[in-house]
């Protein structure tokens, strides 16, 4: 049995979601709400399964899983149909490079506690927070369209199936267009967002139809 604890909102959440899509899983989800009476992740309950404070956290059997990245790898390991790494390892590596930039690289930078601190700290309002996005998702979208553009044309990022690479892509795009990136801008990644729109197991994981959605 597999228990999700996630957020509506949340990039790394919103990873797991396609990906278990991807692959047909059943799951249980409960919300973890990440502002509601200071962000429930701060809780004692929460803090004791998760100690980082963090969403996702994934229980299966007893056991907890955290970091995206962690839980994407085991996934795709016990749950090999269909793969969403590919079976070259230069190409693995590829793939698993073009993830790190979103994951290491952007996600950080937008994180809801690095936007909190830079209000609560430096003065940041509404406009001076969607700026600094702006400008650190901006540059990171622009290094995985260079990625991209040096490797054959394909209709995914990776090839002609949706893998990995969508499945981190897809939250990344959400968060760019909510803070007014133009992504028309990276034509390859355009391209590979648009083909995953029409997916169900994409259109499914979007955080507008999650249970726990405002």
């Amino acid at each position: 049995m597999i228990t999700f604890h996630g957020y509506f909102r949340s990039s790394s959440s919103y990873r797991c979601r396609i990906a278990m899509n991807l692959k047909g899983l059943d799951y249980t989800f409960k919300s973890v709400h990440l502002l509601r009476d200071g962000g429930e992740q701060r809780s004692d309950s929460y803090a004791a399964l998760n100690p980082q404070k963090l969403v996702p956290t994934l229980e299966v059997d007893g056991r907890v899983l955290t970091q995206s990245p962690a839980i994407l790898e085991w996934l795709d390991e016990t749950y090999p149909d269909p793969k969403l790494l590919p079976a070259d390892a230069f190409d693995r590596a590829a793939v698993r490079a073009f993830c790190a930039a979103i994951a290491c690289e952007i996600h950080p930078l937008q994180n809801l506690r690095v936007l909190q601190h830079i209000e609560a700290n430096f003065g940041a309002d509404a406009e001076g927070k969607k700026a600094w996005c702006q400008r650190w998702i901006g540059d990171g979208l622009k290094a995985c369209e260079g990625l991209l553009q040096a490797r054959p044309k394909s209709e995914f990022c990776f090839g002609d199936t949706p893998a990995m690479a969508e499945v981190y892509l897809m939250p990344q795009v959400f968060s760019a267009l909510r803070f007014g990136v133009n992504i028309e801008a990276f034509p390859r990644l355009f391209q590979a967002y648009k083909a995953c729109e029409t997916i169900p197991a994409f259109k499914n994981a979007h955080p507008s139809v999650q249970p726990d959605a405002e």
